[in-house]
């Protein structure tokens, strides 16, 4: 029991147990051990969780946003000082290399705690004149919120959801995945330390009635998931069952288009972040890499050459760059997607293997991968894999490239490498995609609003596009004259 918590909930500022929740192993990729146990919530633990953030809300909400904003800070600073413990917690949890965990994960946790700690004092309504008389509107907090996270990044979707909501008054409950529950808690203890009062800030463990349970429940005023898309549909359709706020950052399908003139090392560099980092389990990856006919044979050459140089191996050791996928079952998923590539007669050109590592026998590890001679028919540039695979498509022209990204249900996002500015916004400007590069990709600053069109999502986790997301308008009119009546 290498990463065992507390307890398997934080209620109401306190670590909270109950056994007769359904069982809930926590496995360390890696090896296949189990690393903690923990116990799913009980109906009973779900509405305590909820009564105690309805109770803890108004008092919260009522403070100068300058006060909720230094609380949040101060967690911002111990999210800072602890970051290498949470990011061998999160490593243990997810599989992903400690090379990343120590700088995107905790990290970038702390930069949303500090950005809507700091912004927060700033984010008010408006003053209308209205000839003598005049409006304003208000920015009020819409209650208690519920947070569910993905797996690929926990602690980071524990921040960007918590740190709005928090910043805008409201009380936030947090479910993580069932896959990787542990790194939320270490959250709530920071929260707890920086001074946020009982009662905003819960962790919830369990499967999906847990999180069915949340949103169903009265008090609940909304909810943002990040998640797969036929997850996102089912718990959008139940919110707006209830006329419940939402926001749904889902899964893509993205293009990264590569002209002939782009830079060609910083366009490799762009296509190996964009599907390998995190072993490939990244929502906005540019899994369909359009590269110009010009440039092809030079891109794959420095492509090859450069995965070649990838380490795989124990995600705990600093000098490895990728680990294994989160679970024996995605690992499967992966897999089965390499053999269709494969029989629909795209070119295996580098990896598809499951490799086995003495020490890491019981590891989900597959080797980072490249297809080339992909058809957009394919399954393979079709459907979201969300593991170490890359599709590599041929282009001729500009136009033609355009429609072939767009040819999708997705939209999350959508990259562009070329040395003709004009060219790339003109570009970028006909994309059907919420969030997108130009010369880099999969850089997520929490300034920036991040999010999907089309099936990849409603609303926009991060910037100041959250705080609308968690925050609802009020409008007031003032009249400082007679009221002109006809009766």
């Amino acid at each position: 029991m290498r990463a065992q918590p507390k307890a398997s909930h934080f209620i109401n500022g306190r670590f909270v147990e109950d056994k007769a929740g359904k069982p809930l192993d926590v496995i360390y990729p890696a090896t296949g051990e189990i690393i903690a146990k923990l116990f799913g919530a009980t109906p009973a633990l779900i509405d305590q969780a909820v009564q105690a953030a309805a109770a803890a809300q108004p008092a919260w909400a009522a403070l100068k946003p300058v006060e909720r904003g230094r609380i949040l800070r101060r967690a911002a600073d111990i999210l800072r000082a602890r970051n290498a413990e949470i990011a061998e917690l999160e490593t243990l949890d997810t599989g992903k290399a400690i090379q990343e965990t120590l700088v995107a994960d905790p990290a970038s946790a702390a930069d949303a705690l500090e950005f809507y700690g700091g912004i927060i004092a700033g984010f008010n309504g408006e003053m209308i004149e209205l000839g003598g008389s005049y409006a304003y509107t208000r920015r009020e907090a819409l209650g208690v919120c519920v947070g569910i996270g993905a797996w690929n990044y926990p602690i980071q979707g524990a921040g960007w959801k918590s740190a709005p909501a928090l910043a805008a008054g409201n009380a936030m409950i947090f479910k993580p995945s069932e896959n990787t529950p542990l790194s939320a808690l270490a959250l709530a203890e920071v929260y707890k330390e920086a001074g946020l009062p009982d009662g905003l800030f819960n962790v919830l463990q369990g499967f999906g009635d847990v999180g069915s349970q949340l949103v169903d429940h009265p008090l609940v005023a909304k909810v943002s998931l990040t998640g797969s898309v036929p997850t996102g549909k089912r718990v959008l359709a139940q919110a707006g069952s209830h006329m419940k706020h939402a926001t749904m950052e889902l899964g893509g399908k993205s293009p990264l288009i590569i002209f002939d003139d782009a830079d060609v090392e910083n366009a490799v560099g762009g296509a190996l972040l964009g599907n390998f980092y995190s072993t490939g389990q990244v929502c906005s990856n540019g899994t369909r890499v359009f590269v110009q006919s010009g440039i092809k044979d030079q891109f794959l050459d420095r492509l090859t050459t450069r995965t070649k140089a990838i380490r795989l191996g124990d995600p705990l050791d600093p000098e490895i760059h990728l680990g294994p996928l989160v679970n024996a079952s995605q690992r499967d998923k992966v897999v089965s997607y390499i053999e269709k590539g494969k029989a629909e007669g795209a070119t295996l050109h580098f990896g598809g293997g499951v490799p086995q590592m003495q020490g890491f026998e019981g590891g989900c590890f597959v080797e980072p991968t490249i297809f080339t001679n992909v058809t957009d028919d394919m399954v393979i540039a079709r459907e979201e894999i969300f593991g170490p695979v890359m599709a590599v498509l041929d282009f001729k022209d500009e136009e033609e490239v355009v429609a072939r990204a767009n040819d999708t249900e997705f939209g999350l996002s959508a990259g562009v490498f070329t040395k003709d500015l004009s060219r790339a916004h003109r570009v970028i400007s006909q994309l059907k995609a919420g969030t997108c590069w130009i010369n880099t990709y999969n850089l997520a600053p929490v300034e920036m609003p991040f999010g999907g069109f089309k099936q990849s999502g409603v609303g926009r986790e991060n910037g100041l596009a959250a705080l609308y997301h968690y925050s609802q308008i009020k409008s007031v009119y003032v009249e400082t004259g007679k009221v002109d009546s006809p009766y």
